[in-house]
């Protein structure tokens, strides 16, 4: 007998990667309209800078979109009932988070303190669930790679 999902599992079907009415269903329309405007900024500051990629991390990490050029900006974590966004801050950005350490949201900074530090970048998994959540999630972004300029 197959268990419910639990708030937090991911998409493990690996049979075909997940399109946007599968990503909806499973994270839910609150969290996917947040999925959806961050997906559109991304497009939007970032024309044709990334080619967002779907990879499969197995049973347990299960789907996640990865937006990446020659390094990882972002990935979306479709998790069930919620989404999440992971950043990685390396040396450069971390020393920027510190410098402006007082201006972030608390959440964030504690989301920041907590995140464990690998050799090849600082691991941050936002959850975004609010348009405050989302913002700081954009704000790490331009901080980590500022937009290209327009026009």
């Amino acid at each position: 007998m197959e268990q419910s999902p639990q708030v937090g599992d991911r998409i493990t079907d690996k049979s075909a990667s997940p399109d946007d009415s599968t990503v909806r269903d499973w994270i839910g329309p609150g969290a996917f309209k947040h999925w959806a405007r961050l997906q559109n900024w991304i497009e939007e500051f970032y024309p044709g800078v990334f080619a967002p990629e779907w990879l499969y991390g197995g049973k347990k990490r299960g789907w996640s979109l990865r937006y990446k050029k020659t390094k990882a900006f972002c990935t979306f974590l479709p998790e069930y009932k919620r989404f999440s966004a992971v950043v990685v801050l390396g040396g450069a950005e971390r020393k920027q988070f510190e410098e402006r350490r007082y201006v972030w949201r608390s959440q964030l900074v504690k989301t920041y303190d907590e995140a464990k530090t690998y050799p090849d970048g600082k691991f941050l998994t936002v959850a975004i669930s609010s348009a405050d959540d989302r913002h700081d999630v954009m704000e790490l972004l331009t901080m980590k790679r500022p937009p290209p300029s327009r026009g």
